[in-house]
């Protein structure tokens, strides 16, 4: 197995930071917005998110919540080991609100028509978009497509994008792997 990293931290830092300006450029001061992460890894990325908010550009309330997608995929049943799910924790109505989900890596779409169906228990939002932190552009199944994404990858199917965060690994990094 061979791996090839394609963004380090500062990297990282740095697209982080123009993901949050286009975020504000177009939600402003986030009172109608809600930003989703995905369980597990785009709960990171949402906070960390949410931290540039707050810190560089004094929004101290932009609403994150955490969606947990395990059983409303459509392929949970396929796995050989019992599925162990997230917590869901969104202590606010997404009625009528923006909502943007949040996740590391767009792949074949699955997870994000998960979230659409997942997100419906707390509500009918006004509109939803999509982040990524890195987008598979030619291995999607689904047609679905970021509104905002870091880096654009070309991978082969052989080969896996892993994005490690600091909070679950021991270092922020994007490593493409080749089985």
């Amino acid at each position: 197995m061979s791996q090839k990293i394609l963004l380090n931290a500062k990297e990282i830092e740095i697209i982080l930071h123009r993901l949050a300006c286009q975020l504000l450029e177009k939600h402003l001061d986030f009172s109608e917005t809600v930003l989703v992460g995905i369980q597990p890894r785009g709960v990171f990325l949402a906070d960390r998110i949410q931290k540039i908010l707050k810190e560089n550009y004094g929004l101290p309330d932009v609403k994150v919540g955490k969606l947990d997608i395990t059983f409303y995929r459509d392929d949970f049943r396929r796995s050989d080991k019992p599925l162990e799910a997230n917590k869901t924790k969104i202590e606010f109505l997404v009625e009528d609100k923006r909502v943007v989900f949040i996740d590391d890596v767009l792949y074949t779409g699955r997870s994000i028509r998960a979230a659409l169906t997942a997100i419906q228990s707390f509500g009918r939002p006004k509109e939803i978009e999509l982040l990524t932190l890195i987008d598979r552009r030619f291995s999607r199944h689904l047609p679905i497509q970021s509104d905002y994404n870091g880096r654009q990858v070309d991978a082969i199917n052989e080969e896996r994008v892993l994005v490690n965060w600091t909070e679950n690994a021991s270092e922020d990094s994007v490593y493409l792997v080749k089985k």
